[in-house]
């Protein structure tokens, strides 16, 4: 089967690319080699006989040579940041998986089967139970409340402090522009796809880790932000009171993942969680990477946070594993996988200061006023 990898040099995308072809698919890869990523090189782990396409998914004459005798598509290319660059989310992430039907439908090309990747971003604050008042799905928390450290969710109409749920595929509340770009380009593919006949799946990925994740790019990604500052003798800086929950899943399994959307048919049309359905908090989670690390650092609460978060936000896997899909990775294996990678690629970089001062002068990050 011919394929294509948008975003096939990046940390997801890479690995989908290997092993489609130790399964014996033909594979394209369309990426821009973002230089804050890629350092604007083809990286080493792609393999020299590896088609790769390099250009921007937003230009149709690019997306066309990419799209060359494909049968399949994984739209993994993604815009993912805290600035405030608004548009950008949206040309790359929604405005791309537009075009991509468009040259599909307009060139009517032999693309049998979509898949995309979506994120949890796009429950937002997620759905929540008040004892008394019932279910909710809370706007995202207030400058007011968030200036006051009080961090948790309120019931709208008593005020009282709810209990997050596992996210249910079902519900979708986005509030940041990464979220908002991700349902949007999640509905594009499943209604395009259903309306031209050419079946999609989206694929509502947690928080990916593993091997490959630039070493770079430290705007997002909790496991390489603090393990670049341990191994660099500085504590984990943790935003909020670190009981934030998160869902944290091993990116050999959402290749799995991916893997199953493209051979069951059970999967069409569907907007899929994959995760690990586990609750780890920021702070239990810094306190298990310094263990796995040896070190005897301990993680800083900064009296800050980050303006867009979320409070809680751990997925249902029940649709995905009735599929028959299973994560298999635990925390610990995301640890070993991803710090012996980044050992391996020599010395160590650290760039969380960078990204920190950058963030600051957005107005990204924000202190506690009490």
């Amino acid at each position: 089967m011919r394929c294509l990898v948008t975003g096939g040099a990046g940390f997801i995308g890479s690995h989908i690319v290997d092993r489609l072809r130790r399964e014996g698919h033909e594979v394209t890869i369309l990426d821009s080699l973002a230089p804050r990523v890629h350092r604007g090189s083809r990286p080493a782990y792609i393999p020299a006989d590896v088609r790769l396409v390099a250009g921007d998914v937003r230009d149709a004459r690019t997306m066309m040579r990419a799209l060359e005798g494909v049968e399949v598509v994984f739209h993994q290319a993604a815009y993912q940041d805290y600035m405030p660059d608004f548009s950008t989310y949206i040309t790359v992430n929604a405005g791309s998986t537009a075009l991509l039907y468009e040259v599909i439908v307009e060139q009517k090309l032999p693309v049998a089967r979509v898949i995309v990747a979506s994120s949890q971003a796009v429950y937002g604050e997620g759905q929540y139970e008040c004892d008394e008042h019932g279910r909710q799905q809370p706007p995202t928390r207030s400058g007011e409340q968030l200036r006051a450290g009080d961090w948790e969710l309120r019931c709208s109409v008593c005020r009282s402090s709810m209990q997050p749920l596992l996210l249910s595929e079902e519900y979708s509340n986005p509030y940041n522009p990464y979220a908002l770009s991700k349902l949007s380009e999640e509905m594009i593919a499943l209604r395009l796809g259903r309306l031209y006949g050419i079946p999609a799946v989206a694929l509502r990925y947690s928080i990916t880790q593993g091997p490959r994740q630039s070493p770079f790019n430290a705007y997002s990604g909790i496991c390489r932000i603090f393990s670049q500052r341990i191994l660099n003798g500085k504590p984990p800086v943790v935003f909020e009171d670190g009981k934030q929950t998160r869902d944290f899943v091993h990116v050999a399994d959402v290749v799995e993942a991916n893997m199953v959307a493209l051979s069951d048919r059970r999967a069409d049309g569907l907007a899929l969680n994959v995760g690990s359905g586990n609750p780890t908090t920021v702070l239990e989670y810094a306190r298990e990477i310094l263990a796995a690390l040896g070190s005897s650092l301990q993680p800083v609460l900064s009296g800050e946070y980050r303006q867009g978060d979320n409070r809680h936000s751990v997925s249902s896997i029940a649709r995905l594993q009735e599929l028959g899909w299973v994560p298999r990775h635990d925390l610990s294996r995301i640890f070993s996988d991803y710090v012996g990678w980044l050992r391996e690629q020599g010395e160590v970089p650290d760039a969380f200061l960078e990204a920190d001062a950058v963030m600051r002068c957005t107005g990204a990050v924000r202190r506690v006023v009490r």
